[in-house]
């Protein structure tokens, strides 16, 4: 086998298992890749979008609220808190989630709600971006 083998999971089940030539994370430090061959690792990934490129060359994006990735012999294992494809990210729901945090910022009373509020609005930012297909691009919402 010339491949990797991928499978990314989340509370809400299997979202995808298949060959890869590479899978690019957006890391806590920055974005990573893994090829063929990687060393073993486990790292951790926040808020943004898994880049898995199959056997076929094609890309295939899976919006993501972070998680960790183990790589070990050629297999890695995503296991993420949410990971979905951006075609079944409902709009309306990501724009309702996304007023909501803008709400619990304007409201929040100490710091910590606060920033539980910012991290909610940074994911249905990204969960927006992702089923306009503007990956990697600012949302002013």
């Amino acid at each position: 086998m010339s491949n990797l083998i991928v499978e990314i999971v989340s509370p809400a089940g299997k979202v995808f298992t298949g060959e890869a030539t590479g899978v690019q994370a957006p890391g806590v430090n920055g974005s990573f890749e893994v090829l063929r061959n990687h060393a073993p690792m486990i790292a951790a990934f926040e808020v943004g979008t898994l880049r898995v490129t199959d056997a076929d060359g094609q890309q295939i994006l899976f919006v993501t609220s972070g998680g960790f990735l183990e790589v070990f012999n050629n297999t890695v294992s995503v296991l993420a808190e949410s990971a979905e494809l951006p075609s079944k990210i409902n709009v309306d729901r990501a724009k309702a989630a996304a007023d909501r945090a803008k709400a619990l910022m304007d409201a929040a009373a100490d710091p910590a709600e606060k920033e539980r509020a910012q991290a909610a609005l940074e994911r249905a930012r990204n969960r927006l971006r992702g089923a306009m297909g503007d990956v990697g691009q600012e949302v002013d919402y």
